[in-house]
């Protein structure tokens, strides 16, 4: 099926993509190329767990049906292909604090994603990881430790 995206720029932010029928699937990329080319995995992939937490699957909306949507300005409307097939999903088992996970369902929840949806964009949104020239480093931050200026005696 095709559903409508909306690829977006604000300010000095990436390229962002969202979805009209699915509040909440986002995306994004560094170049126009690199956001639109995320946009059908990030669509298949919060497809998928809306099936899995047994969510209904809304029918795509007509171009004509957006023309009054606010988010719709300033934005390019283009249709996306879910490929479910590409997106076979997984269940697995993890093991966190229990304030961890009410953490990770509160910010879910503020995004309108499900727990499983927000922890595997926020795995793969290249916070840990940036694709730089081709090969995947991983990205350090490191952290200095400054001591405090001693104080002379008198």
């Amino acid at each position: 099926m095709d559903y409508i995206a909306y690829l977006h720029k604000d300010g000095k932010s990436d390229f962002g993509v969202s979805f009209p029928d699915f509040p909440g699937c986002v995306t994004a990329g560094k170049s126009l190329d690199e956001a639109s080319h995320r946009a059908p995995e990030a669509l298949a992939f919060h497809i998928a767990g809306m099936m899995e937490d047994g969510e209904k699957i809304p029918k795509p909306s007509k171009m004509d049906d957006l023309v009054s949507d606010p988010d719709r300005q300033n934005a390019v409307a283009f249709l996306v292909t879910a490929d479910l097939n590409k997106a076979k999903t997984v269940r697995v088992n993890i093991t966190a604090r229990e304030n961890q996970i009410e953490l990770i369902d509160r910010l879910a929840g503020r995004a309108g994603m499900t727990r499983s949806a927000y922890m595997v964009q926020s795995a793969t949104s290249g916070v840990a990881y940036a694709k730089r020239g081709g090969s995947t480093r991983r990205r350090i931050v490191l952290a200095k430790r400054t001591k405090s200026p001693k104080k002379r005696a008198k």
